[in-house]
């Protein structure tokens, strides 16, 4: 990200990067399979044979708890008749018609799919058997102008086991904080085209990831069934909450709409053309292979699509449910907003360092990443690194200047230490060596000769004589490429890395070679 930032340094008016989606799920653990259910009516004195008139009851204690609290609040209650109906915007509707700053927007009420549970007559028992099943039953859903988090929304399912909700954005959020913090801003959507002080806001929207979340969210699940203590007295249960979905969004203000209207086409076309799916999986913190394989234990799709939206263009790459995005959020007077963004939806495709799960104290190991919100702070830190690295990618995008220019001294000869070195061959002899040390694993850390040596052929040295003359072969390709201001040592080591001006040519090269013919017919007429 630091790269794409310098790169276009004076035309940027300020920067934000926090949460912007954020999805929580409420789940009576013990509830949420057979045996345990087995005990909650054995607690509560209920035969199987009794078990629809007990779990009808129950459910309509909770509906009526809750419209008591509509009741109370005097807020519009309205049930749908489709699933397809947008909940949202028929929310937002009723917040631009009462003109609701703070409290309960309204209830919604929706007949939708869920996992619960019914009574089955075994045949060849003769008994009946308690089972769980993908089933549809009543939701309720609270739209909410939070005092703390600003336009959110929680729903329930009024069936057993119970399953809560809640879904809030982290950008609506930072408005409540800059609000108290007396912070000026725009707002457009959720995104901020302008802020007062860039600086004091982001260190505001850290102090969301402090957040003790069962605290946060439990009053939240307490106004969704009011009547929670009264059904579980007997057999006392809580909620565990874990991450259902989480986007981490970066923010990037050009304060000219020209600017980035101008720019953005080049990264869409850039990120379509360029990006492979071994550089997808490393912008997710996927390993893989230095020859640009996808490792054979590597299970899944790496998929990348634009997308034509109302409010502009959208770039995504997803890797197995999870995915980094770009998209141009916003252009207004104040600023125009490029957004890139990490999407984690399937936590167990990446790995915290944890003990196992149960055991505090036991031994710490690299496991997979849970979705409970013990492991908030790993999906924070994959997604806030992802982002980074992905906006790194388009650092090169955007110059005046030609290919042709750029390939120009190229194709002189150079000189390195005194010593006199050939032209580049860039569409020919050195093709493969360029594709090789633009490699984005090599970004960070640089490259050595054997890094290089292993990309560059096909199979080991036979002998001790070939990997020397190998090596002799890679180093004199490094020297070339120094004298040529592609490439430079990195202090104190043995690894090089690309220079500006190298991963700028280098860019310019592998895209041109990339784009059909298509793609360059446009710009030729």
């Amino acid at each position: 990200m630091h790269e794409f930032i310098a790169k276009h340094q004076n035309k940027i008016a300020g920067i934000l990067s926090g949460f912007d989606r954020l999805v929580f799920r409420g789940t009576l653990r013990s509830l949420s399979f057979v045996d345990g259910m087995r005990h909650y009516l054995g607690a509560n004195d209920v035969l199987l044979k009794d078990f629809g008139p007990h779990v009808q009851r129950v459910s309509e204690q909770l509906k009526d708890a809750s419209r008591g609290l509509v009741r109370q609040l005097n807020r519009p209650l309205e049930h749908l008749h489709s699933s397809k109906v947008s909940k949202e915007k028929t929310a937002r509707e009723v917040v631009a018609r009462d003109g609701i700053r703070e409290g309960l927007i309204c209830v919604l009420t929706c007949v939708e799919p869920c996992w619960s549970f019914e009574i089955h007559r075994n045949r060849e028992t003769k008994k009946l058997e308690l089972e769980s099943r993908y089933r549809k039953c009543e939701f309720i859903y609270q739209y909410w102008m939070h005092p703390e988090f600003g336009f959110m929304n929680a729903r329930i399912q009024t069936w057993f086991p119970f399953q809560i909700q809640i879904c809030m954005n982290g950008r609506m959020w930072l408005g409540r904080q800059m609000d108290r913090a007396g912070i000026q801003y725009a707002a457009a959507d959720n995104c901020f085209p302008w802020i007062e002080d860039w600086t004091k806001a982001q260190g505001v929207m850290d102090q969301q990831l402090r957040t003790d979340w069962p605290k946060a969210l439990e009053p939240i699940a307490q106004k969704l069934n009011p009547a929670h203590g009264e059904m579980f007295k007997k057999y006392p249960v809580s909620y565990y909450w874990s991450t259902y979905q989480s986007e981490w969004a970066t923010d990037i203000v050009f304060q000219k709409a020209k600017e980035l209207r101008r720019l953005f086409p080049r990264l869409v076309h850039h990120g379509i053309t360029t990006f492979s799916c071994t550089d997808v999986m490393r912008y997710l913190g996927k390993p893989t292979l230095l020859s640009g394989e996808v490792p054979r234990r590597f299970s899944g799709d790496v998929v990348s699509d634009i997308k034509q939206r109302e409010e502009g263009v959208r770039l995504k790459h997803t890797i197995n449910g999870n995915s980094v995005k770009l998209y141009d959020k916003a252009f207004s007077k104040p600023g125009s907003v490029l957004r890139a963004e990490t999407t984690i939806q399937n936590g167990s495709d990446f790995r915290v360092y944890r003990p196992k799960e149960g055991d505090a104290d036991g031994k710490m190991s690299w496991r997979p990443m849970r979705r409970g919100i013990a492991d908030l702070h790993r999906r924070v830190e994959i997604s806030r690194k992802s982002t980074e690295r992905y906006l790194n990618a388009f650092a090169n995008v955007d110059d005046e200047t030609t290919l042709e220019e750029l390939i120009h001294k190229l194709g002189q000869p150079a000189y390195c230490k005194g010593r006199r070195v050939r032209a580049l061959r860039p569409f020919a002899d050195d093709n493969k060596l360029l594709h090789a040390i633009s490699r984005g694993e090599f970004m960070i850390n640089g490259f050595r000769n054997r890094d290089l040596q292993t990309l560059l052929f096909s199979s080991a040295p036979a002998s001790i004589e070939e990997a020397r003359r190998r090596s002799a072969w890679v180093s004199r390709q490094l020297r070339l490429l120094r004298a040529h201001r592609l490439i430079s040592r990195i202090s104190g080591t043995h690894r090089y890395q690309l220079t500006t001006s190298g991963r700028k040519i280098t860019t310019a090269i592998l895209s041109a070679l990339r784009a059909t013919i298509r793609q360059l017919t446009p710009i030729a007429a």
